[in-house]
């Protein structure tokens, strides 16, 4: 049996996930000894598979597609990010028995965003695209960049309505069907589905975009993301995928687990090799 703190992402589908190898990364860079691997939970066996890796010792988990408003639900105490968010990336056991429920997904990308990409948001119309578990734990942190105005759309512009009721105070803040858009162009489009990881696409209309427009996929791939073609054959300025944002939310959980803040740099430039190796 392994001495090492034990952690892991916890997800469906997680093959693909990247995490061990950033935390690997981490560990090593901070002198840190811990083990970090995969559990693949359906979301009926999500509450159980959480229960048993802390039952069994483990330390912290991540939380990926589709479990992050189910971790909401099962955290016994939240931090005010998750609370605002109504969403979970990151459990650990709380001090009073218990887990804690934590979202580093938006610290993430505001970094991301700011730091690795240099992409100003401040006064920028802003497109959201998807109203689940990944677009609740940015829309704080987004609006606290100051955009003119963040477009949430969505299949179901009920699950829209219901984040920009929630989020509303905190920013100019609309909600859309797919249909609705088209009739004028945004600055930066960030998109929070989760088709990327099929290879397919929300039904975009090409007006969204010009090729003054910057497109950012929260997800990523070894190759572009299905969204991340799309804007490049639109001929906007710029489209990335989210490893960025990868590395930036996954500092923010070894820093709530670990205590230690690695440096994420030099991590980012290994995992973009690694990932095109």
């Amino acid at each position: 049996m392994s001495s090492k703190d034990r952690y892991a992402v916890i997800g469906h589908p997680v093959a693909h996930s990247r995490s061990p190898f950033i935390h690997q990364q981490f560990a090593a860079q901070t002198h840190q000894a811990l083990e970090y691997g995969t559990v693949d939970a359906a979301p009926e066996e999500f509450a159980a598979a959480v229960q048993r890796f802390f039952a069994s010792g483990g330390k912290g988990l991540n939380v990926t597609i589709p479990h992050k408003e189910a971790a909401f639900r099962l955290a016994t105490e939240l931090t005010p990010r998750a609370q605002r968010a109504h969403a979970v990336n990151t459990l650990a056991p709380a001090k009073n028995g218990g887990l804690l429920g934590d979202n580093t997904d938006g610290a993430g990308l505001a970094r991301d965003l700011l730091n690795n990409q240099r992409i100003s948001i401040a006064g920028r119309r802003v497109l959201l695209l998807g109203a689940g578990g990944a677009a609740r734990g940015v829309l704080a942190p987004l609006l606290g960049l100051r955009p003119s105005e963040l477009v949430i759309a969505n299949r179901s512009i009920e699950r829209a309505r219901e984040l920009v009721a929630m989020f509303e105070d905190l920013g100019p803040l609309r909600a859309v069907g797919y249909a609705e858009l088209g009739r004028e162009p945004f600055d930066i489009v960030i998109n929070a589905t989760a088709a990327s990881l099929a290879g397919e696409l929300p039904p975009l209309p090409p007006g969204i975009v010009t090729a003054h427009s910057i497109c950012y996929d929260m997800a990523y791939a070894r190759e572009d993301t299905a969204f991340v073609q799309w804007a490049l054959q639109r001929g906007v300025a710029r489209a990335v995928m989210g490893l960025g944002m990868l590395v930036e939310q996954a500092a923010e959980s070894f820093y709530l687990w670990r205590g230690a803040r690695p440096d994420t740099a030099s991590v980012l430039g290994a995992l973009t090799a690694e990932l095109h190796a």
